[in-house]
Order: structure tokens, then sequence, then C-alpha cells
């Protein structure tokens, strides 16, 4: 279909689209809604849903149709709404044609009762064929950036996988979620906050959040102090009206370094609130752990979700983020919060290092 385009008056500035949230996530839109959505006339590539900016989607539906290439296969997906392609790249090992079992007849004798990596590459191979390679009438779960080739609106796949569902779980699931998405999300017009245009207006606390978000962002550090941070947020001090009517006496208040210490921990609090940052130890020596630049933390993450998956209790679903959280307090920090966590799962689920099953549920594949 001829994808649609919008006044540019009607269009939020592209500067802007990174402070909705859902411009950084995988939309869970309705094929019908992606078909309809228009195109941005400042980028090419972006789309609009309810003045929502959004790249990519992630579509649950059944193929209908299929077309298989050398390097890639095209399912047409239908979710009940429309139909739509998706364009799903083989990765090498679906490349491979060949069968070592010429390979596989060397090494055998001398891996005779131990590990033999041909045939263990044949059977991941096997594993990854079946879980990629989709007939008519299956379930595709697709992630990707939406794209339009020939005036065809399309899905280039950057997550695919078969979904087994005998009982319908998931779907069921999938029903029940994302109408809830729509009517928080989605279906709710994305509006800037009043400040959000560079108001001098805006308080303090935001713009020292603000302030040492882009602090961390550039410096890419992984932990700081607060002393490290607290000149950052001076300007903001000295900034501050300080005069009084002439009909009133002064009047004794905190020292602009009270000010400023105060101002320090209120902006911290909130990055803890909101998961940016946590403690991994509560001592004295106050050190902040960046989320989403702690290596050890995502380590921790991924290893809790590969071991317990295996287990027959969170085989089907997964692990609960629960059980995982309770699982990284104690392996990694009793201070690691739910919304780092989620930071943390997100982060892993974008890299395609995890999947999520359900709303709180995650596996590996």
């Amino acid at each position: 279909m001829q994808a649609a385009t919008r006044d540019p008056v009607e269009e939020t500035p592209s500067m802007l689209w990174g402070l909705d949230p859902i411009f950084s996530a995988f939309a869970r839109l309705y094929v019908r809604d992606i078909l309809q959505m228009t195109e941005s006339t400042q980028v090419p590539g972006i789309y609009f849903y309810n003045s929502h900016p959004i790249y990519k989607v992630d579509v649950l539906g059944t193929v209908v149709f299929k077309r298989e290439r050398d390097d890639f296969f095209c399912y047409g997906v239908d979710d009940g709404t429309g139909v739509i392609n998706c364009l799903c790249w083989k990765n090498d090992l679906l490349k491979e044609e060949g069968d070592p079992t010429g390979s596989e007849g060397k090494h055998t004798d001398g891996a005779q009762g131990g590990f033999n990596p041909v045939a263990e590459l044949k059977k991941l191979r096997q594993a990854q064929q079946s879980r990629c390679h989709l007939e008519i009438g299956e379930l595709l779960r697709v992630r990707g950036p939406v794209k339009t080739s020939r005036q065809q609106r399309e899905i280039m796949a950057s997550v695919y996988y078969k979904v087994n569902d005998p009982v319908m779980a998931v779907q069921i699931a999938w029903m029940m979620e994302v109408p809830q998405l729509y009517r928080q999300c989605y279906d709710k017009p994305f509006q800037l906050q009043p400040n959000a245009m560079g108001d001098s207006a805006i308080n303090p606390l935001g713009k020292a959040t603000n302030i040492i978000k882009e602090f961390v962002k550039q410096k890419s550090v992984s932990r700081f102090r607060p002393y490290d941070v607290q000149d950052l947020l001076q300007p903001l001090i000295s900034s501050q009206p300080q005069t009084a009517s002439e009909d009133q006496e002064p009047v004794a208040g905190p020292s602009s370094c009270q000010q400023l210490r105060q101002l320090l921990k209120e902006a911290l609090q909130v990055l803890q609130d909101e998961g940016i940052v946590f403690r991994k130890v509560k001592s004295q020596d106050e050190v902040y752990h960046v989320t989403a630049e702690d290596k050890d933390l995502l380590m921790a993450v991924k290893d809790i979700i590969r071991e317990d998956s295996k287990r027959e209790k969170y085989a089907e679903r997964g692990c609960h983020i629960l059980h995982i959280l309770s699982a990284v307090r104690q392996r990694y920090s009793l201070n690691v919060s739910k919304t780092a966590l989620e930071l943390v799962l997100k982060s892993l689920e974008c890299n395609s290092d995890i999947v999520s099953t359900s709303e709180n549920h995650y596996t590996m594949f």
C-alpha cells in the first residue's frame, strides 16, 4: 500500500522524539495499524501512530504464506487484523547446506565418549532450522524496524522465531497484553511537558537529574561518587534568585553548600527510583553504579536466566522477573531494585540476548 504522509506542522520536531518512551521500544501494534501508520516527512523510515514516533515493532501472528531465497525467508504474518510481509534474514548456520558427515566420521573415533564439536554443531544447526524455518499455519514472533519497499509496508526482522503454543497460552497472553498497551500508551497522544522545549522555568531537581544523566552518558562511566558530579550542579544553586522584598527582614536559610548537598541527594534518589543507578554496597563510601554500564550485573542476569531456564519449572514459560530479582540479590547485590532490573532486561532483550515469553517471563534461545 502507498505510504501515507502527514503535514510537517503536525509532527513533533525530530530532536524531541527521544522524549517519547515508545520511540525506543518495539511497539506491539496490530498489523492493521502498522500498515496504516503515516511516514514522517522529516526522517524517512520513521512512522507515526497517534503522534507517537515509531520505527520498530513487535508482532505475533500466523504464517499465511512463505517465500525462501538464498539469503532470507519472506513470511506473510496474519495477526487477525491484517497481513504484513516479514523479511527474515538467514544466518550463517542456515546458509550452510553441507552435511559434515565426512568430517564427523573422522572425529568420531577420537571423540568417542567425549565432546564431538562437529556433532554438536550439527545439532545446533538442526535446532536453529526448526525455530527459523516455518511452514504455513505455524506461529511466528518477529521484531524489527518497519520499512516501505516498492510501496509495500514490511518488517525487516532483527529477531524472529517459531512459537510453540499447543494450548494457545502465548496467544491468549498476547491478546490480553496488547489492548492494555493501547489503552495505557499507544492511544494516549504524545504530549510534551511544558518545559520540554527548553523553558528556563524547569525546576532545579529536574535539571540536576538531567545533568547527571548527561554526565554518565558522555563519560560512559560505570560508577561514580557524589563528589564527582557535585560541582556540575553548582550553577543551579548560584542561579537561584536570593532577593527578598524591601519590607521583609532577611531570613536566615540554608547556605549554598547545604543547598547543593541537598539537591544532589534528591537527584541521586530520583535516579535510584528510576533504576538508572544503584548502590551495590551501602557504606560510608558512597559509590553509585550505573545500571546500563555495569557489565557484571548484565552478566549475572544472563547467567541466571541461562541456568534456570534449563530447569523443568521454568522450561516452558521462562523465569519470572521476581525470581530473577531474588536470584540477582542473592548472587550480586541486595540493593538492586526492580526498576533497575527492568532496565537490564530491556537492554538484554534489545540486544537479542534474551527474549520475553510473556509480560514478566524471560528465557534464552
